[in-house]
């Protein structure tokens, strides 16, 4: 089922998610949801807060990126309970954007490597490194989960810029193209 995405201003999502147990009422219907509504919006990863569930659960579709990252066809994994351990390397900058927030994209830096633990769909443990465009998208799905959004990482003067356009998200002036679900429509 598509679930609507909640947009920038929602409090939802200034929410932290919290861990979950492998008795989570209805998992598999709410990744199998996270996927479905993800790939509708043409999106790479979608945090179960951004459609307003707390809880610790991300899925990632990185196949969109394998034309110019070969080794990400096919690429497509759902992460519970994920935690950043350690970010390493030079920060590179990367055009962002966000389900919730469309229309905006803007460059954000982020550290190239990421060593992380999460457990799988079947609860079973992991602890991995990962780079490059994967990590990116955990790390903006992980500030997700950390009640965070991409623009939190921006300069004040370049969220100031954008200020009357998030607001216009907020007030669903702006929306993407498909289902949100807006603070203050």
């Amino acid at each position: 089922m598509i679930r609507p995405i909640l947009a920038f201003g929602h409090p939802s999502l200034r929410k932290k998610s919290e861990n979950i147990t492998s008795d989570f009422p209805e998992l598999k219907t709410l990744i199998a949801d996270l996927y479905e509504t993800m790939n509708n919006a043409n999106g790479v990863g979608l945090a179960a807060i951004q459609v307003n569930i707390p809880a610790n659960v991300l899925v990632v579709n990185a196949d969109p990126f394998s034309e110019e990252y070969p080794d990400l066809k096919n690429f497509k994994k759902t992460y519970i309970n994920l935690e950043i351990l350690e970010e390493s390397g030079e920060e590179w900058v990367y055009n962002e954007g966000c389900l919730s927030i469309p229309t905006i994209n803007e460059d954000v830096l982020r550290k190239p490597t990421i060593k992380i633990e999460y457990d799988d769909e079947n609860f079973v443990h992991h602890t991995e490194t990962v780079s490059g465009m994967v990590a990116r998208v955990l790390q903006h799905e992980y500030d997700h989960l950390q009640g965070r959004v991409f623009t939190d990482n921006l300069s004040s003067l370049r969220r100031m810029l954008l200020r009357k356009k998030l607001d216009q998200i907020s007030k669903g002036q702006i929306s993407g193209k498909y289902r949100m679900n807006h603070p203050r429509k």
